[in-house]
């Protein structure tokens, strides 16, 4: 699924979150953070606001953006766990950020490993051979 924002001074955060009775795998990939039409030419700080291992809020800032010098940053697919605020730290934008929703549904069935492997599952390797002088 695709995912799109924008933040900007009336608007300055947007919280992605999933329901907690879900019973699937989130992932939450962050593509390209850009300025759009009608940004001025000031500093937009976009910071990812989560929680760290301890449960304790965190924000980082992810995107620092400038109309003259850095109007677009590409995030290369920077991964999130939901629920996830983006948060317009500074400026005025309006700031559009762009990536993907990938859900992944946990079976409940469990599958039984077998150890004993087929002989056409088992690569026979070649003998080593001295060395010639």
């Amino acid at each position: 699924l695709l995912l799109g924002c924008e933040l900007t001074a009336s608007t300055k955060s947007y919280t992605f979150q999933v329901d907690e009775e879900d019973n699937s795998d989130h992932i939450l990939a962050l593509s390209v953070v850009c300025l759009t039409d009608g940004a001025k030419d000031e500093c937009n700080v976009v910071e990812v606001v989560g929680r760290n291992h301890e449960n304790q809020e965190i924000a980082v800032p992810v995107a620092n953006l400038k109309l003259s010098c850095q109007p677009l940053l590409s995030l290369d697919n920077f991964k999130l766990q939901p629920p996830v605020t983006f948060r317009l730290a500074a400026g005025s934008g309006p700031v559009h950020l762009a990536g993907w929703h990938r859900i992944m549904h946990r079976e409940d069935a469990s599958f039984e490993e077998d150890d004993d492997l087929s002989e056409e599952d088992e690569e026979e390797l070649p003998p080593i051979m001295p060395a010639k002088k």
